[in-house]
């Protein structure tokens, strides 16, 4: 009997691209949920691949929409998302939160085995509305009869590459401490994680991992290895912790949208964020791949 259909939301961004690649490789039938099936076609950002897999079927539908979400699902066994705000026009609360329960709730209708959604390390603690909307999917998706995964990383590649950019252009930023820890992921060793997380027989208990890449680096260490890239000494500035709070309060002034997504990303440079190590993609070798 063949293998029931894997359904990903969030199919044409950054992660999504990679999720779809590596279940598409293992010969799932996949079926990538996008808005716009000729974009999705086409490589994406950062490396991402398009998505014109051999087993990879693309299903247009905007999940923001309760009405185009229904029969979506319809004999999958299992679901991904990689389905959030980045730098959409949307509210996170809709993507986020509405969408992703929207796509729950078919689950639990078509009798979906388990959901495994793409959260972020310390979003629980986080006063964003990007961080809240996250961490409400999450409840619902833990006390759903779907088996949940929860899947936290510690931060993208993708994130890392405004560092390239400052060092070549001779000035770069650094968090408010110089020795805040992280290790963030290439979406192919994170797409890999999801797809062996998903797959294993764990029952419909929800599981939730915090992951990251296989080197743990400070905030200075990630400057140090974008100017090594590019070959150059670029001048180094520490944002103090009142310049983010004023960030933050100007991108607030622009939009609420602007606001939460500078909230989100300035709470994530002033802790740790560690997870497992996992994945054989060194950001070292990304920066050098992405400086050429």
């Amino acid at each position: 009997m063949p293998d029931r259909p894997v359904t990903v939301v969030g199919a044409s961004g950054y992660l999504g691209r990679h999720i779809v690649a590596d279940l598409d490789n293992r010969g799932h039938h996949v079926r990538a949920v996008v808005r716009d099936p000729h974009r999705a076609a086409q490589p994406g950002p950062h490396g991402a691949p398009a998505l014109t897999g051999t087993h990879t079927e693309l299903v247009r539908a905007d999940v923001t929409d309760p009405a185009q979400v229904t029969g979506i699902l319809g004999g999958s066994g299992r679901v991904f998302s990689a389905l959030g705000v980045t730098h959409q026009k949307a509210s996170p609360w809709d993507v986020d939160f509405r969408a992703n329960l929207a796509v729950l709730r078919e689950a639990e209708r078509s009798g979906v085995e388990s959901m495994l959604y793409v959260g972020a390390i310390g979003m629980e603690h986080g006063t964003s509305l990007v961080a809240r909307s996250k961490t409400a999917f999450v409840a619902a998706l833990e006390s759903s009869p779907v088996g949940g995964r929860i899947v936290n990383p510690s931060g993208y590649f993708s994130d890392m590459a405004a560092y390239v950019t400052l060092a070549r252009r001779g000035v770069v930023f650094r968090p408010p401490d110089p020795g805040l820890r992280l290790n963030p992921i290439h979406g192919a060793d994170l797409a890999a994680f999801c797809a062996d997380l998903s797959g294993a027989q764990t029952g419909r208990d929800p599981i939730r991992v915090e992951v990251g890449g296989p080197d743990v680096l400070t905030a200075r260490d990630v400057v140090r290895l974008a100017a090594d890239a590019v070959g150059t000494e670029p001048l180094t500035l520490r944002i103090p912790g009142w310049v983010l709070d004023g960030a933050v309060w100007t991108a607030t002034r622009i939009s609420e949208r602007h606001g939460n997504l500078a909230r989100f990303f300035a709470e994530a440079m002033t802790g740790d964020a560690v997870g497992q190590c996992t994945g054989t993609h060194h950001l070292a070798d990304w920066f050098a791949e992405v400086s050429r």
